[in-house]
């Protein structure tokens, strides 16, 4: 009950500080209100004092926000200052979302059981021997949903005409959004239980199956029972980010869902429709963190709560060759693409040369504006990649400590970071430009201030689970202090599962840095990033694929790096031998003290 109540308190405390926005903008609320509602109408100061005193901004947040609370417990959400209509009618964009999400859910769970199905296969024969650097999942995880979109519509929609280019209402307009939306998603769910699958099926209880003539189906499916409940989380978050968060692709194939309606309110500071949107987004929220927590739950049984879940060991398998040398030759190949494009100006303007094609002259083509593509790479990557990194490594540290503690707190943790994790990005980047102002320092502090969620939610599933380990309650019987037991016991097989999903989300975090600052948000034009240079020239994607597949082939060759670097260095790691004689990595708990030996903190 008091988890539920929590829960609710972190919601409403979400949707007040929404209900700030009108007053943290730098612009006047009720001159964005006239323009949102007649464009051509001149800004009188009678004019606009009317639209204050019709929305209430001239009675001060607390007056807004009183009024709005007022109604909330009849299902009065208020009017739309914009349009006029009840606000209401936000149901109808709901319903759309939620069947787009549904979908894309199916699509993104067919994706991610065939990453793992290779895996799956064989685990069941004991025949995992290498680790599996998973490029196609990192590759895909890597590809922006609204580039995924559009080539998807040039192909079967324009070209082919297999299904409508926009529209709503029918199955057939549903299919290319929902995979459009679903091949990143399944892709991040897919890697994230394949790399947890080796550890399962590593166990002993696995061995013992094969040895005994269960059929590998069988065993597959108990080790996909032992993986899912550090995963569950994520689904989670993945049902709310694709009812919420594909405004690119509702705009492309004009959905009319619940993310574009968020964005419109936003920008126009549709106060109502705004924190009547951001309210539907937490409750879904809420409601998909508490089911994923209870078949969490259901998964794991009574060993969770007696203590006797047993840690999942990661075995040390040989990275392979192959991926040693893939990972070498594709950053050579990188950084020689970088470093040419250092050497050219990305600002320079050939009129004579708009959309080029690639040449001697332009290696890559060149933009709508006559630039040099190759040479807006390279001065991009500084700024894109390294900023991704340094919000990659804000979020990991937050989301460590933020899971540490909820996991700590138990059934009472977790309802902040699923509210934080249903706010729409875009939602977080207002209020911080209001704040700080617009700029690239506050486009990097919106994406850390939601980004941190998901890997808050892992660590906290994994924490739980190494809680319940037998060794854990054996070290506290014999006198190990808390500290002792985060520190060699619980953050081996925490730490090193958490540091894999933060590598594979950087790709991720640049491409919503760049939303921001396409937005206004954040780097002002004409900056070189890989993000803007996407959002740019999709409008001649189809005339001048060359603008739009270099920054995006730079993103997805982001994330196969970092993938593959980090099953090499992880490969590297020296290991330790188990009691039956297999060898473990040392990231793992460490043995439980001797009878005789108490720990070095007890003894202190």
């Amino acid at each position: 009950m008091r988890g539920f109540a929590g829960r609710a308190a972190a919601l409403l405390a979400v949707v007040l500080v929404v209900g700030l926005l009108p007053w943290l903008t730098r612009n006047d609320p009720a001159l964005t209100i006239l323009h949102a509602r007649y464009a051509d109408r001149p800004p009188t100061p009678a004019t606009l004092a009317a639209i204050r005193a019709e929305t209430g901004l001239d009675g001060g947040p607390l007056h807004v926000l009183g009024g709005w609370l007022a109604g909330l417990p009849r299902g009065d959400l208020g009017t739309s200052w914009v349009s006029g209509a009840p606000v209401a009618d936000v149901s109808a964009a709901l319903g759309v979302s939620l069947t787009l999400m549904g979908c894309s859910l199916l699509v993104a769970v067919v994706l991610a059981a065939l990453l793992c199905l290779r895996t799956l296969r064989l685990g069941a024969r004991r025949s995992i021997v290498r680790t599996r650097a998973g490029v196609p999942g990192a590759a895909l995880a890597a590809l922006p949903e609204f580039l995924v979109a559009a080539m998807l519509a040039t192909v079967f929609a324009v070209q082919l005409r297999w299904f409508p280019a926009v529209g709503w209402g029918t199955f057939p307009a549903v299919v290319l959004p929902a995979v459009a939306m679903g091949v990143p998603a399944g892709a991040l769910l897919g890697r994230l239980v394949d790399d947890a699958l080796p550890a399962a099926f590593a166990e002993p209880w696995a061995k013992a199956a094969v040895a005994g003539g269960i059929p590998g189906r069988r065993v597959a499916l108990h080790a996909l029972r032992r993986t899912l409940p550090a995963v569950l989380p994520q689904f989670g978050f993945v049902v709310v980010g694709l009812t919420g968060g594909a405004v690119a692709v509702e705009t492309l194939f004009a959905v009319p869902g619940l993310g574009g309606t968020a964005l419109a309110a936003a920008l126009a500071q549709d106060l109502p429709v705004l924190q009547a949107s951001t309210l539907v987004l937490l409750v879904l929220g809420m409601l998909a963190g508490l089911a994923v927590r209870g078949a969490g739950r259901l998964l794991t049984g009574p060993a969770l709560r007696d203590g006797a879940l047993p840690a999942l060991v990661r075995p040390r398998l040989g990275a392979g060759r192959a991926v040693r040398w893939t990972a070498v030759l594709l950053t050579v190949v990188f950084v020689a693409v970088v470093v040419a494009g250092l050497l050219r100006d990305p600002y320079a303007i050939d009129v004579t040369a708009r959309l080029a094609g690639p040449s001697g002259t332009h290696p890559l083509g060149t933009d709508s504006l006559g630039r040099d593509t190759l040479a807006r790479l390279g001065h991009g990557a500084g700024r894109t990649v390294l900023t991704a990194l340094a919000v990659t490594a804000v979020t990991l540290v937050v989301g460590v400590l933020a899971g540490l503690v909820s996991g700590r707190a138990g059934t009472r943790g977790g309802g902040f970071t699923e509210m934080v994790n249903a706010l729409p990005a875009i939602v977080a980047g207002l209020l911080v430009a209001g704040v700080a102002g617009p700029g690239a320092g506050a486009a990097a502090l919106a994406v850390a201030m939601v980004a941190w969620a998901p890997l808050a939610a892992h660590t906290q599933a994994l924490y739980v689970q190494e809680r319940a380990a037998p060794h854990v309650a054996a070290a506290e019987s014999l006198g190990a202090g808390g500290r002792w037991i985060l520190r060699r016991h619980v953050a081996p097989g925490v730490l090193p599962p958490v540091l894999r999903h933060a590598v594979l989300r950087i790709p991720a975090v640049a491409l919503a840095l760049a939303s921001l600052g396409f937005l206004g948000l954040g780097a002002a034009p004409p900056a070189p990033e890989w993000g803007r240079m996407l959002a740019e020239n999709m409008p001649y994607a189809e005339r001048a694929p060359w603008s739009v597949l270099a920054p995006a082939g730079a993103l997805v060759v982001l994330g196969v790096l970092a993938v593959l670097w980090g099953t090499v260095a992880g490969a590297r790691t020296p290991g330790r031998r188990r009691s039956d004689g297999t060898s473990t990595p040392v990231d793992r708990p460490a043995p439980i003290p001797a009878p005789h030996e108490e720990p070095a903190e007890v003894r202190a």
